[in-house]
């Protein structure tokens, strides 16, 4: 099957919203590019387990946003559609970068196949370490190992934003906790939160892809019997409470979410959010106080911050 690939060329401040235009109008899988990650590799090269050696010739110093769409009748206005999303960036105080937008043709096998080479077991926790299921990895007594095949839905597990999520759900899980994950994408956030000993999980994301994607992960990691993955927006398709809710999304969609949080948490419940690029944290701060909630930790990682918060008793 052949896929378009289309490159937007951005700035890191933007990169999120990018995504999330790309996504919204049919994304199949996304990759990111981002020249702050390669400062980051020269100055700390034990954080990596490989990196493509090309990307340090890159002639560009923003952000590559690479999208891939299956061929369609309608792609030509998709395609169009996105850069006049992109042009209205801007209108968010937002630096867009170059802004540009373009096209070439990618077979999806050889997509499918290239980014494996570079994808190998890594320890992102304590004790939680992402292994791709055709890799090998001799675990140590007190490893949990999450088997991983993202397919072309997002995650990996080798995000920061990911990451952080990850060690704060080693802190706060506990067994017979519900937790809900909310924009699962590969679902390696529930996979966690099942390994970590949660009773009950239930992920949820708007694109099918995922849905299918996170079932896959949760068979793959014998926790289908746990996790509860639903198609739908944020918090629509739930009517139970959770003891912990995770959203490693972006700061504009978690405070809509904050919005209605609390009425998903039990008392003292916990709300795990991750997305949040620095000049977003008191936005979703604000977002969290205005609903009542108490900012119990804010760590960051890279270019991103995540924050927790609490419900009271009431």
């Amino acid at each position: 099957m052949k896929w378009i690939e289309v490159q937007v060329k951005t700035t890191t401040e933007a990169v999120e919203t990018v995504s999330s235009i790309l996504y919204e109008v049919g994304a199949g899988g996304l990759s990111i590019e981002d020249p702050n990650d390669i400062i980051l590799y020269a100055n700390n090269e034990e954080s990596w387990d490989y990196i493509d050696p090309s990307l340090f010739g890159q002639q560009y110093e923003g952000v590559i946003v690479k999208a891939y769409f299956p061929e369609s009748e309608d792609l030509i206005d998709k395609i169009e559609l996105i850069k006049q999303n992109v042009e209205k960036i801007p209108q968010y105080n937002l630096d867009k970068g170059l802004g540009e937008v373009t096209t070439s043709e990618v077979y999806e096998k050889d997509w499918a196949e290239s980014w494996k080479k570079y994808y190998k077991p890594k320890k992102i926790g304590d004790r939680v370490v992402v292994k791709p299921s055709w890799e090998d990895y001799e675990k140590e007594d007190n490893e949990i190992i999450l088997e991983l095949d993202p397919g072309m839905a997002f995650g990996t597990g080798t995000h920061e934003t990911t990451i952080m999520c990850i060690r704060q759900l080693e802190k706060y899980i506990d067994s017979r906790q519900t937790v809900f994950d909310v924009g699962c994408g590969s679902g390696i956030l529930s996979v966690a939160a099942a390994k970590l000993g949660a009773e009950k999980v239930i992920a949820v994301d708007l694109d099918e892809l995922a849905i299918k994607v996170s079932n896959e992960n949760a068979k793959i990691n014998h926790v289908k019997n746990i996790i509860d993955v639903r198609h739908g927006n944020l918090l629509d398709v739930v009517n139970e409470k959770a003891d912990i809710i995770v959203s490693n999304i972006i700061a504009e969609i978690i405070v809509v979410l904050t919005k209605d949080i609390t009425k998903f948490l039990s008392k003292n419940g916990i709300f795990i959010t991750s997305g949040i690029i620095h000049e977003k944290i008191d936005i979703v701060k604000e977002a969290m106080i205005a609903e009542g909630l108490e900012i119990i930790d804010t760590i960051t990682l890279g270019e991103w911050a995540c924050v927790v918060s609490k419900l009271g008793e009431e």
